[in-house]
């Protein structure tokens, strides 16, 4: 569970989530919208929208705030139609490969930030391709080991159509297909199996392992980046002993 997850988990134990909720509130608005202007308001009918919901309700979004959203991307008005999105991919301290998924009304601005946060953290931008051969579009789903047993949880998801249960430390990862994300995760929801995180990611075929002073560096991009308004998400293939996590969390 290197990565995208270690992250998450970090940033759980910092308690970051919800110091920055607000602008996590922000992040799901605009993907909100966009995902109503391109596919439609019907949450039933358009995947991504649906998906977008979802996440707002993982984060206790009030449902005026999703349904303003939804009107926004609908009717076109109030800046709607001025996002645009783009994905740079680049090299983090130690050789580990980052992709960034940007929403912008102004995309000189925003590489240009971009650009910056990677050079003054230890890393540097590359060519589109560079590093996303890497990574795969998948479904996650995080769960405490308290939660429930391996075993049980095995079959249970695979059962509901998942790819894969992972174990580490304190955690399983659920994975799956993005076409299955929901059926599994509603399998697990009506076990009453309650989940840290759930969410499409995009998860690394393989891993680069950072000591500890390359892993500071590296935690200090992940949080730069993810700071900065234009950024949707942010994910890397590092991975980080249990201790050295432990020490700079």
């Amino acid at each position: 569970m290197s990565g995208h997850s270690k992250w998450s988990t970090i940033k759980r134990k910092k308690g970051a989530i919800d110091a920055k909720r607000g602008k996590i509130f922000t992040k799901i608005i605009k993907e909100i919208t966009l995902a109503a202007r391109l596919g439609g308001g019907d949450i039933e009918g358009n995947a991504r929208l649906r998906q977008a919901v979802m996440a707002a309700k993982e984060e206790n979004m009030p449902k005026d705030n999703i349904e303003r959203a939804i009107k926004k991307g609908t009717g076109g008005g109030d800046g709607a139609n001025a996002y645009e999105e783009f994905t740079y991919e680049g090299y983090g301290p130690g050789g580990a490969a980052v992709i960034v998924e940007i929403m912008t009304d102004n995309k000189n601005r925003t590489v240009a930030e971009i650009r910056h946060i990677f050079s003054k953290h230890g890393g540097n931008l590359g060519e589109n391709g560079c590093v996303a051969w890497m990574f795969a579009k998948k479904g996650s789903i995080v769960i405490d080991r308290k939660a429930i047993g391996e075993d049980d949880l095995m079959e249970l998801a695979l059962d509901a159509g998942a790819e894969d249960v992972k174990t580490e430390d304190s955690e399983y990862e659920v994975i799956t297909e993005p076409a299955a994300f929901e059926a599994v995760k509603k399998a697990l929801d009506s076990k009453g199996i309650k989940h840290l995180e759930a969410r499409i990611s995009m998860i690394p075929s393989n891993t680069v392992k950072l000591e500890a002073g390359k892993a500071e560096s590296m935690l200090k991009l992940m949080e730069k980046l993810e700071d900065n308004d234009d950024v949707q998400n942010v994910y890397s293939n590092f991975d980080i002993d249990e201790d050295v996590m432990e020490k700079l969390s």
